[in-house]
């Protein structure tokens, strides 16, 4: 079959196309912009138009004739994004004030793609949510400035249609799909007040009436907001810059779930920690959570925020739904080594799991089938490249820079929905050329005490299988949302207790952060039983200073009676030492 897609790599050896599969290979119609200045590139929703900026124009090519269609005279553009049907491109550089201190040039350009010229400059001083939102139809298009959202109808910007004003708009989003768009806005809390999320229907925005759904809460410093597909719902990750009980350093979130038929809930999640990734799936009935301290549960919900299947625990961080909703992926990047799962969603059985170590980034290809993984710079400088593979775990492509080179960025060509049809679910890998990049098994650490004795599992943590791996026996039936309650109580509690002993021991908790904190110094060996750990440490104490006085000794110190008799208890406290950290 011919390659349908290709994917623009961005990084220091310049910007160029490389075909999709089967052929890998870069392709002759685009040429190859060699500069080093490549600070940003976009396709348009359909995948027909690519531009990038390059330090001196911002170009516009069609992407199969790779005809050059517009170029702007923009150097210090760094950011570009096309309108949803092709009208207008977005442009943004970074905001300067004038020397004399009066208010700079606006920063934030939108031209029309067809003729090239600019309908609009605004002053856009935050990079962070700089370009406007459309909906799909590009009939409404929205900014929030000043804490409230201003709204352009059909593209003309130079009256505002509508405005939405509450105390203070931080964020907002619009639903996808069809008319009528929605809007989902964030209101942060003050002064004792709570933070809400409301839905609104545009361009009904008059009084708290109008709403057609409204949250509130009061752990939130920011959340995240996330439309289902079909535009019936959100899901809203609250979370708190720091979490009160020291448990993580990742602050506390909370899931909650709000529809637009004004019906809302918390979504109870059965393990503490933090929430690491939420994804819905493209059937807009069902969503996926990451959540809890390592190793991270996996739980895919319904709309009643039902667990509709678990995934047991693992080395997780993310998650990834195929465009056709039919595939899931879990995946464990960043800090944690690249694990992948590949599940089959219908039957909740699991397909493949490949390894892709040091990558930075995860994207499934328009056509369900094939996936893309990245280590780029900067989140990673050494050994800068991608891999293809196929959803079935075969390795199909990989390129590495040269190691003086660096790669910043490689993403698909999209393309609109039902472009691919879904095929049926493989579970045989399919074949490559490649070996499998199956990667070393570290070692575990052994302390030297322990490095000729045999090996004890001495894990932390017992993974949980999968609910429909458990062994017979054990009680499948998610619990109840009581049971839940009672038993995240019981876990906090028990939780408390053990930080309380701690800090009364001053030895620092062994909490589960460290696995996703950016480990600096290699993790103390606890026995879990915190009484015990105690017992360890202080008979490591008595020796550290039997060995001090045995120095002394040695350099011609007379020793009081007592430091003797301290010396002849040595190897009762070293036997002692050794039956603990066996666990005897």
């Amino acid at each position: 079959s011919s390659c349908l897609f290709t994917l623009p790599v961005r990084g220091s050896e310049g910007l160029y196309m490389v075909n999709g599969p089967p052929s890998f290979t870069e392709s002759t119609a685009f040429q190859r912009d060699s500069g080093k200045n490549c600070k940003a590139v976009a396709f348009s929703k359909d995948g027909s138009l690519f531009a990038w900026c390059n330090g001196e124009k911002v170009n516009i090519v069609n992407v199969t004739s790779a005809e050059l269609l517009r170029s702007f005279d923009l150097p210090k553009a760094v950011c570009l994004e096309f309108s949803p049907k092709n009208n207008v491109l977005a442009t943004w550089q970074a905001y300067t004030t004038a020397k004399d201190g009066t208010a700079g040039a606006p920063n934030l350009q939108l031209h029309d793609v067809k003729t090239g010229k600019c309908l609009k400059s605004f002053i856009q001083k935050k990079m962070q949510n700089w370009c406007p939102c459309w909906s799909d139809d590009e009939s409404i298009c929205a900014r929030n400035v000043n804490n409230e959202v201003h709204f352009f109808e059909n593209n003309n910007f130079n009256t505002i249609a509508n405005k939405l004003h509450l105390q203070k708009v931080n964020d907002f989003v619009l639903s996808p799909g069809a008319q009528p768009t929605k809007v989902a806005v964030y209101v942060p809390g003050s002064k004792g007040a709570p933070s809400f999320v409301r839905l609104y229907q545009y361009p009904n925005f008059n009084g708290p009436q109008s709403a057609l759904a409204n949250k509130s809460f009061f752990k939130a410093d920011k959340v995240t907001m996330l439309w289902n597909k079909k535009a019936t719902a959100v899901l809203v990750i609250a979370s708190t810059e720091v979490d009160k009980t020291g448990a993580s350093y990742y602050g506390e979130q909370t899931l909650h779930y709000i529809a637009t038929n004004g019906e809302s809930a918390v979504v109870q999640l059965p393990k503490n920690g933090p929430i690491y990734d939420v994804v819905w799936n493209p059937n807009s009935v069902e969503f996926c959570a990451v959540y809890g301290f390592m190793p991270a549960k996996a739980t895919v919900f319904n709309l009643k925020c039902d667990p509709v299947f678990d995934f047991g625990t693992g080395p997780r961080n993310a998650a990834y739904y195929s465009p056709h909703g039919h595939i899931l992926v879990l995946a464990g990047f960043g800090n944690l080594r690249g694990q992948m799962e590949v599940w089959d969603v219908k039957n909740y059985k699991l397909i493949s799991k490949p390894v892709a170590s040091d990558s930075t980034y995860f994207a499934w290809c328009p056509d369900g089938e094939h996936i893309v993984t990245a280590t780029c710079a900067p989140r990673l400088r050494v050994s800068n490249g991608y891999k293809i593979w196929h959803y079935t775990g075969s390795l199909l492509h990989s390129y590495e820079v040269p190691s003086n080179e660096e790669m910043w960025q490689v993403s698909w060509q999209p393309f609109l929905d039902g472009v691919f049809p879904a095929k049926a679910v493989k579970y045989q890998a399919v074949p490559s050329e490649l070996p499998s990049a199956e990667p070393k098994p570290a070692q575990a650490y052994r302390p030297p005490a322990l490095r000729n004795k045999p090996v004890t599992s001495s894990k932390l943590h017992e993974d949980e299988p999968p609910q429909n791996m458990k062994p017979p026996g054990s009680s499948d039936k998610p619990l109840s949302k009581t049971a839940l309650k009672n038993q995240r109580k019981h876990e906090a509690k028990k939780a408390a207790k053990q930080e309380a002993k701690a800090d009364a021991s001053q030895q620092p908790v062994q909490s589960s952060a460290s696995q996703n904190a950016p480990r600096s110094a290699v993790p103390a060996v606890t026995s879990g039983d915190p009484e015990v750990d105690k017992k360890i440490k202080n008979l490591k104490k008595k020796l550290k200073a039997i060995e001090q006085l045995k120095e002394q000794a040695a350099a011609g110190k007379q020793l009081e009676k007592n430091q003797l008799e301290k010396i002849q208890k040595e190897t009762a406290l070293l036997q002692e030492l050794e039956d603990l950290e066996l666990g005897l």
